[in-house]
């Protein structure tokens, strides 16, 4: 009989991506107020591989649970990804009004998601690889190390080998690719070129609205996620300047002198 396959899928709701996001200077915060939210890009690709995962192995797959951590407004991205295909949502609150949520960290969002697996009894972690907010690229290299599992990061390919005990994951790397087989229970984070997300029925995400989501506290999992940096000031990049054409190699390499760049 082979092993079945618990998914949990993590989810994070981030300004989206065609929104510029201002600085309140005063606050040393990104400004939220009025701004459109939306499903993490990324996690949205892992929803969609979860998915896939199930439709190729229908008899091992138990069950896909979409699972996100912050404010009550987070709650949207987890009826996207039950629209999408998810079984189940489970929503972590850590704020006690939506103007004052706390400035959650890597470390604190892993050490969230550890506990809910362990609570669950789940075997495969599928997230994005990073959120386009803050682009931290850690929060699924931290679990898999605080859970003490096999990883398989930056994932451009995923397949469950017939045993149904191993995964195969195809990751993007400088200069190419590289293939990692590791054995369950396996955190893996997805990249962009790892499938088309697609677009969820009417039906669906009508349907999305009346499933009930699990409700948890960090003190239900028993969790500190009091933040540990502290930031100091925000501000945008310079602007970018317009190039220059030069005739000669000599040229060239007299303006890279001068911009301090050789």
């Amino acid at each position: 009989m082979p092993p079945r396959l618990n998914i949990v899928v993590p989810v994070k709701r981030v300004i989206d991506f065609a929104i510029k996001p201002r600085i309140n200077a005063s606050k040393n915060v990104i400004e939220s107020n009025g701004v459109k939210f939306s499903l993490n890009p990324f996690c949205e690709i892992a929803v969609e591989e979860a998915v896939r995962l199930r439709e190729k192995n229908k008899d091992v797959v138990e069950s896909i649970t979409a699972l996100t951590v912050g404010n009550t407004k987070s709650q949207d991205v987890l009826r996207s990804a039950l629209a999408i295909g998810a079984d189940k949502a489970a929503f972590i609150d850590t704020a006690t009004d939506d103007a004052t949520p706390l400035s959650l960290e890597p470390l604190s969002v892993a050490k969230l998601i550890r506990s809910y697996v362990i609570k669950q009894g789940s075997n495969v972690v599928i997230l994005g690889k990073q959120a386009i907010d803050d682009d931290a690229n850690q929060t699924g290299q931290i679990l898999a190390g605080l859970l003490g599992w096999s990883q398989a990061t930056n994932a451009s390919k995923v397949e469950i080998e017939p045993d149904f005990a191993t995964v195969t994951v195809t990751r993007e790397v400088d200069g190419g690719e590289e293939i990692v087989r590791a054995s369950l229970p396996i955190v893996i984070t997805t990249d962009l070129r790892l499938n088309v997300p697609r677009y969820a029925k009417l039906k669906d995400i009508m349907g999305a609205k009346k499933k009930k989501i699990e409700k948890f506290t960090p003190a239900d999992l028993e969790v500190d996620v009091s933040p540990r940096l502290q930031v100091v000031s925000l501000q945008e990049p310079a602007k970018r300047v317009g190039g220059t054409k030069v005739d000669t190699v000599d040229q060239l390499i007299a303006k890279l002198k001068d911009a301090g760049a050789v």
